[in-house]
């Protein structure tokens, strides 16, 4: 497993609340859903190395 590295991330409040009701939805933690969300646009880009994928890819 690759290490993770932390950052901060500012997001108005119609969004966290948006992102935090999909991630429930989803049975995700939101730092999760966002992971996911990010890992899935990277690989559709054809952004991210087959060896760049995490346990957030189980969909």
């Amino acid at each position: 497993m690759s290490a993770k590295k932390s950052f901060v991330l500012r997001l108005n409040e119609d969004k966290m609340k948006a992102l935090e009701k999909w991630a429930a939805d989803e049975f995700r933690s939101t730092n999760g859903q966002l992971e996911w969300i990010l890992t899935k646009a990277l690989k559709d880009a054809k952004r991210l190395k087959k060896t760049d994928s995490s346990e957030t890819d189980k969909d």
